[in-house]
């Protein structure tokens, strides 16, 4: 049973507000948290610094300013430099399964021949207490060799075979905070305590074995964002005892701002970074939040909006031959599809789009993608070992010039009712599912995480916002959607059962998706209230 602790740690300043569950004393050491506290005193407030940098760069866009590549860093551009060698267990990520960070996931996952896991603490975990400090006591047994269990409600036996997929680990972005850990009466950054926590425990166990602290870093949306993390990262190597650029990072492009600096985020972490990923999901969320009130960049249905065609396509590209050119690896998307399993025709429906995207991805030039099934691996191993036969692509040149105006071409399609429809549906079901501790939900055939929600509800805002007409000539209105979402519901609570419906927190997850559709202002990030209802 959970124990609620006010001053666990004895470390001055740092206080865990979180109820103490079994093992927590073995990650919320005394060490370990004023390893945490250091660095959020060193850095907190560069971090609030930036995002508030956020905010000063959307009311530029909000008055009609589009992002374009930096004139004061066009000589890091033009010159020539490469990142540092990469280090060899991570040259081959042909295939690479991400996840939440729970016990069963992460052995499936590292058992599931991928070459990566991408063991997430941002979009694929809702972040309780119990969730993220669980999380790490995994992370710690995975290196401790103590990973295997039993399933207490199956009886299955769980266990790491012989050769697991390198791991990495994905903190949360700089936005988000961890109200179970003050220091010196201040929330602690999320980032900063899942990074800390998780490099602290296991840096030297990692490196002992022969391996590398490797990292995904989310949503950094400039080079200064880059920066900050590079100036984490060589601090703690100081502070742990650990070699120079022993911590590596991979950077997810999934905001627009960032598309536009990828030649100087490679520069900024240029010791520690060893690639770049298109997080295409909140890239859309992210064209939507920063471009939204400007008409020109109104976008069609989410489906239409797919990786071979406009702003997609081009900043795909642009991030293989940035990548390349300096010598870092330039990783594909995810591909979100699971197995239908009673639907063999809806199945093999599925696993062509897989193939299909991975075949794009592969002739491009990726030197990897993402699944987010272990099904799905052998479907994406298949292409990548037949379009790639060495370890990875980083010869492979983009000719293309990929200009500003190739990063902001909007996709043709229609705005139609069944995608209203589904946004306020999917986006309902996620948001319920995350507020009951689940961050990667299945739902309708697909794997879903939080860049899905907001797509869904950033762009039924987006569409309110400028009264977009549909393919039947109706505008989007306020009452619309609102007589959507009571249907979608009405619908979604005759096929749960109203027993289920009622019991679950469809309530609260209606609400916030509700308010924040219909808000007058766009909220940054729907994760920020939404945890709210779960510290």
């Amino acid at each position: 049973m959970n124990t609620p602790v006010s001053n666990l740690s004895a470390v001055p300043g740092v206080a865990v507000a979180g109820a103490i569950g079994p093992r927590f004393d073995e990650i919320l050491t005394a060490p370990a948290l004023g390893f945490v506290a250091d660095l959020h005193r060193r850095f907190d407030a560069r971090r609030r610094a930036l995002l508030e940098r956020r905010i000063e760069r959307q009311n530029a866009f909000d008055a009609g300013d589009l992002p374009d590549f930096l004139p004061e860093t066009k000589s890091v551009r033009e010159s020539e430099w490469r990142v540092a060698p990469i280090p060899a267990d991570l040259l081959d990520r042909r295939v690479e399964i991400t996840g939440p960070v729970d016990r069963k996931m992460i052995v499936n996952a590292l058992n599931s021949a991928a070459r990566v896991f991408m063991a997430d603490f941002e979009d694929a975990t809702s972040p309780t207490w119990d969730n993220v400090i669980e999380g790490q006591l995994n992370l710690k047994d995975r290196w401790a060799g103590a990973i295997d269990f039993t399933d207490r409600r199956t009886g299955k036996r769980y266990a790491l075979g012989p050769r697991p997929a390198v791991l990495m680990v994905r903190p949360r972005g700089w936005r988000l905070p961890e109200a179970h850990v003050l220091v010196d009466g201040e929330p602690a950054s999320g980032a900063l305590v899942d990074f800390g926590l998780y490099v602290f425990h296991n840096a030297r166990a990692i490196l002992a074995a022969g391996a590398t602290p490797a990292f995904y870093l989310p949503k950094l949306e400039s080079r200064l964002e880059a920066r900050l993390w590079n100036d984490v990262f060589s601090h703690s190597e100081d502070t742990l005892g650990l070699p120079a650029g022993a911590l590596r990072a991979t950077v997810l492009i999934e905001t627009l701002p960032a598309a536009f600096e990828m030649d100087e985020i490679l520069y900024e972490m240029r010791d520690h970074i060893v690639g770049l990923n298109c997080g295409r999901w909140d890239y859309i969320f992210s064209l939507i939040k920063r471009l939204g009130k400007q008409p020109r960049f109104l976008t069609p249905d989410r489906s239409a909006m797919t990786m071979g065609k406009a702003f997609l396509d081009a900043y795909s590209l642009l991030l293989i031959e940035t990548c390349h050119r300096r010598g870092a690896f330039a990783m594909g998307g995810m591909a979100a599809q699971i197995p239908v399993k009673d639907d063999p025709v809806a199945n093999e429906v599925a696993f062509a789009k897989v193939r299909a995207d991975k075949e794009r991805e592969a002739r491009h030039g990726h030197d990897g993608t993402w699944v987010a099934h272990p099904d799905l691996v052998p479907v994406a191993m298949e292409v990548f070992d037949r379009h790639m036969p060495a370890a990875n692509q980083l010869e492979k040149r983009r000719d293309e010039l990929v200009t500003r105006d190739m990063l902001l071409a909007v996709h043709d399609g229609q705005r139609t009712e069944a995608g209203l429809r589904e946004n306020i549906r999917v986006g309902v079901r996620y948001i319920e599912a995350w507020l009951g501790g689940r961050g990667a939900v299945p739902l309708y055939n697909l794997m879903e995480d939080a860049a899905t929600a907001e797509i869904s509800r950033a762009q039924v805002w987006q569409w309110l916002h400028h009264g977009a007409l549909l393919d039947d000539g109706r505008p989007v209105t306020r009452e619309l959607v609102l007589a959507t979402l009571d249907d979608e519901m009405a619908k979604l609570r005759d096929a749960l059962g109203a027993e289920a419906f009622h019991s679950g927190r469809f309530s609260e997850a209606i609400a916030l998706f509700s308010r924040l559709s219909l808000a007058g202002e766009f909220d940054e990030f729907l994760t920020i209230p939404a945890y709210e209802l779960i510290r």
